[in-house]
């Protein structure tokens, strides 16, 4: 065989199109491999796993927020309580409820804890099950 250069020969024209077989040839075998390994990738562990079941869900009551200020002052959101009795009062009217709010304390981080501790007492007497704290999150970097 010897090549002909500058020749205008029927052949330069066929030759010069993209020949696609290699391209095909590897994905057929790309196809082969990745057909062969995904049964491997499969666990070969039977397990029963559990059926889903829609339920119906109660309607979550509204949680209570109690504050606590600087100095000592207590507030049911956002309106000032005259004393501890009258947190207590509040508090029987909602332990009684079905379901039971949950109670959230906002204490001033300049506050003493036993102004804190006065409300979770308080609320432990009265017979709240769910008492939760709020707190500022953590500054990003």
């Amino acid at each position: 065989m010897s090549m002909h250069i500058g020749a205008d020969n029927a052949e330069d024209a066929e030759l010069s199109e993209i020949n696609t077989t290699p391209l095909v040839d590897v994905m057929l075998v790309l196809l082969i491999i990745f057909l062969i390994t995904i049964p491997v990738v499969n666990t070969s562990i039977q397990v029963s796993l559990p059926k889903e079941v829609n339920q119906i869900r109660e309607t979550k009551p509204d949680t209570i927020v109690i504050s606590v200020d600087e100095k000592g002052g207590i507030y049911w959101y956002d309106g000032k309580l005259k004393n501890s009795e009258d947190l207590l009062a509040r508090l029987r009217k909602i332990a009684t409820l079905n379901p039971q709010p949950e109670v959230q304390i906002r204490g001033d981080a300049r506050a003493d804890y036993d102004s804190v501790g006065k409300v979770v007492y308080a609320s432990q007497r009265i017979g709240i099950q769910k008492i939760g704290f709020i707190t500022e999150p953590p500054a990003k970097n």
